[in-house]
């Protein structure tokens, strides 16, 4: 079974379909020793692919309109935070305590970008507020698992680095590797959801298969926000919630922020107003770890009970179960523990992956999950969860991606051209924020929309009601 196969199988999708898919391959694109340029062409894929097929249920077309997936597109956006500048300046991508350190026996990455974690792995080190070279003594002193655990008490993050086979004999690498890919599950019996037609794209209209639902989005940075960008792309009004007192990193939101709004709601004190907006919602997307949200009724089965026929996306780090089941982690923490980063160097010198590809590519992958939620709803009914974490998709690059490439979908051009840079891919526009310098979306698909239709807006400064 080749990469999308597989991916659009866990989807629940009609392999029929994969005919309409073809590929421009780009040699040098993504380059590293895992199969990451396989994985982001999959992921982006298969998402492509169930909006088209979204597109032509609500068009009434014969036929789901042709899917391009160009290596090109793909590898820009899936370092999209590294081709952004605001007026001309890079965004910082990593706050100076958020790095690979050594320890008495091995190494071990921390994450620091916001300031709470900043804190809480200086609390556990027992540092004040201070200077990278005490924390580079105080972590050379003990163990990489002493670290680690020390700093996940203390509700900060920090793994130590793990081989493969370290992962895989251990509880949590065992758990994930039981699951698929994808979970999906029916929440109730809710009647078919009655999607609104939609104009076929004509006179340069894009088809936006996306257009009238309501998302959301109750994530962070980046896999979370990437899937409601795109759904964004696709035409949903799209509304972002954070708590007042935990703000975005103001460069990661203008990254992800494209085509949204950006709302802040304390759910303790306004839950009146949030259950406005659950009562008209379509989508809800969560990216906080798991059980976060449980207190305020925002699990899957909660959210269903008040809001019948509901598609709740679901997003973690180390997925729902197992003994990391509730612990937060992002994308270079599930490096580190997957194996991923010593299959990238080695167990004596760490790499890492030439994008932040499990973000990135579980984005768009949930965001073809809640796509294909929506299409399944439209003659099935009942309400929809389906979750992904972030160490799924690193057991998929470790173990299933790029090993079978026979009867791989059909590709554009004979041995493919060569990646020479994002140039092709990038746009730029003005917003409030200033001149943006960004990565257009990698989905295309015959008709649909070629950008966003709205630059991100300054983080929380939009009123939290539907459009």
């Amino acid at each position: 079974m080749t990469d999308i196969e597989m991916a659009w199988s866990e989807l629940g999708g009609d392999p029929a379909r994969l005919s309409r898919v073809s590929t421009v391959v780009r040699e040098g694109s993504l380059q590293g020793r895992l199969p990451v340029r396989e994985l982001a062409r999959a992921c982006v894929g298969v998402c492509a692919l169930a909006a088209a097929e979204l597109g032509a249920r609500r068009a009434g077309l014969a036929e789901v309109p042709a899917v391009r997936v160009d290596d090109g597109a793909v590898a820009t956006a899936f370092v999209s935070e590294r081709h952004l500048l605001i007026d001309g300046r890079a965004p910082v991508a990593f706050a100076p305590l958020s790095r690979f350190w050594r320890t008495a026996d091995g190494w071990v990455r921390t994450h620091a970008n916001y300031p709470h974690h900043r804190q809480r792995l200086l609390a556990a080190l027992g540092l004040p507020e201070g200077l990278v070279p005490s924390v580079e003594s105080a972590l050379a002193e003990r163990s990489a698992l002493e670290v680690e655990e020390a700093v996940y008490t203390a509700g900060g993050l920090a793994v130590a680095l793990r081989t493969p086979e370290e992962w895989a004999a251990h509880a949590q690498g065992a758990a994930v590797a039981a699951r698929p890919l994808v979970e999906r599950e029916r929440l109730d019996s809710a009647p078919a959801r009655v999607l609104a037609p939609i104009a076929p794209a004509d006179d340069g209209t894009p088809l936006l298969p996306a257009a009238g639902l309501r998302v959301l989005d109750l994530t962070r940075v980046i896999a979370g926000p990437v899937a409601t960008r795109t759904l964004a792309l696709l035409g949903a009004d799209v509304l972002r919630v954070d708590a007042p007192q935990v703000p975005e990193i103001p460069d990661a939101h203008a990254d992800t922020g494209f085509g949204k709004r950006s709302a802040t709601l304390d759910l303790a004190a306004d839950g009146r107003a949030f259950e406005e907006l659950l009562a008209a919602a379509d989508v809800v997307v969560t990216g906080y770890r798991p059980g976060a949200l449980d207190r305020f009724g925002l699990s899957a089965r909660a959210l269903a009970e008040r809001r019948p026929g509901v598609v709740v996306a679901q997003l973690s780090a180390w997925g729902a179960y197992g003994p990391w089941g509730g612990r937060r982690g992002f994308d270079s923490l599930v490096q580190v523990a997957t194996g991923i980063a010593a299959a990238e160097g080695s167990p004596e010198q760490p790499g890492a992956l030439p994008a932040q590809a499990l973000d990135h590519g579980t984005g768009y992958l949930l965001a073809a999950a809640v796509l294909r939620a929506l299409t399944e709803q439209s003659h099935e009914g009942g309400g929809r969860v389906v979750r992904l974490a972030l160490a799924g998709t690193a057991q998929w690059l470790m173990n299933g991606v790029g090993h079978d490439r026979a009867g791989e979908t059909s590709y554009d051009g004979a041995g493919g051209t060569v990646y020479d840079g994002a140039g092709p891919w990038l746009a730029e526009a003005d917003s409030a924020l200033g001149r943006l310098r960004y990565a257009r979306s990698p989905l295309s698909f015959a008709g649909g929309p070629p950008d966003w239709t709205r630059p991100p807006g300054p983080w929380g400064a939009d009123a939290p009601r539907w459009s």
